[in-house]
């Protein structure tokens, strides 16, 4: 078995050289380590490149969006393992092994991801339900999850807080996780469509479409220290949050969503101009 890491860089390059670094320990010779660097600057690629021997680098000098970069990167390789690692996770265990072989043992199983932790240890909501309406006032980054994380509304949509064992989820994060090559291509991969976000949630809501399970496996870790690519351009990232959600909502949503969905695009955007002042008031 092997495995591609499909990285996605975007000017973090100090963050990149601590993900780069954590991989040569994990990884077998058969392995291929793939950084497609948008707006890329070739000195600092080439430095963080370094710290993996096994990385190759595909600067670009625009900046096209995750989901395309990711896909570029599944273009590269030929591994039938495909994990997506984003520039800012660092592994701290045997994570490509370990996710390879559930997949490689669970054949009605597409997507797979770790536990996820801040750099402080706390674990992070990376194995959800896929969103609801709780999801606006409960949701991963809501201000009622980071004001009382334990409350049970948001246990309605971030699952797997205390988990130990492996557990079936809607989805897992794309800061890390472990698709199937077959089932990437028959998927068609990311969808392009989302610059920023929510891409992870609509590739395994797809997979789970086409009959596969997706399932959170919190034995093995990976560190995150989220936000240093997307820190870089807090405003436009905010912007790309909320016009993902919102094609998230209105790619998958039935008849009554279609309807309600002037009313969520209403509500996306008064979310996003409330953020937005927040970053100004905090300037």
């Amino acid at each position: 078995m092997s495995c591609a890491v499909l990285i996605v860089g975007f000017r973090a390059y100090d963050a990149l050289e601590r993900c780069l670094a954590s991989l040569p320990g994990y990884l077998q010779t058969d392995d291929e380590v793939v950084v497609v660097d948008h707006e890329s600057d070739a000195r600092a690629l080439s430095k963080a490149l370094a710290r993996c021997p096994a990385a190759r680098g595909i600067p670009r000098p625009d900046n096209p969006g995750f989901a395309a970069g990711v896909n570029r990167a599944a273009r590269e390789t030929r591994a039938p393992y495909l994990l997506c690692l984003n520039p800012d996770a660092e592994l701290v265990g045997p994570v490509p092994r370990v996710l390879e072989a559930w997949l490689a043992t669970h054949a009605d199983t597409a997507v797979v991801g770790p536990r996820v932790v801040d750099p402080d240890g706390r674990v992070q909501g990376s194995a959800r339900r896929f969103p609801r309406w709780s999801a606006a006032l409960a949701g991963r980054s809501s201000w009622l999850t980071r004001r009382y994380p334990d409350n049970w509304l948001t246990s309605q949509n971030v699952v797997g807080q205390r988990a130990v064992e492996p557990m079936d989820v809607d989805w897992v994060a794309g800061s890390c996780l472990m698709t199937r090559r077959d089932v990437f291509n028959q998927l068609g991969g990311f969808d392009e469509g989302f610059f920023l976000y929510w891409e992870d949630a609509d590739y395994c809501r797809r997979a789970a479409k086409a009959g596969f399970r997706a399932t959170y496996l919190p034995q093995v870790t990976v560190r995150h220290q989220a936000g240093a690519s997307s820190g870089l351009a807090k405003a436009a990232s905010v912007r790309a949050f909320h016009e993902s959600a919102y094609r998230l909502f209105v790619k998958h949503a039935g008849v009554s969503g279609r309807i309600a969905a002037p009313v969520v695009k209403l509500g996306l955007r008064t979310r996003s101009w409330w953020r937005l002042k927040g970053l100004e008031r905090d300037a």
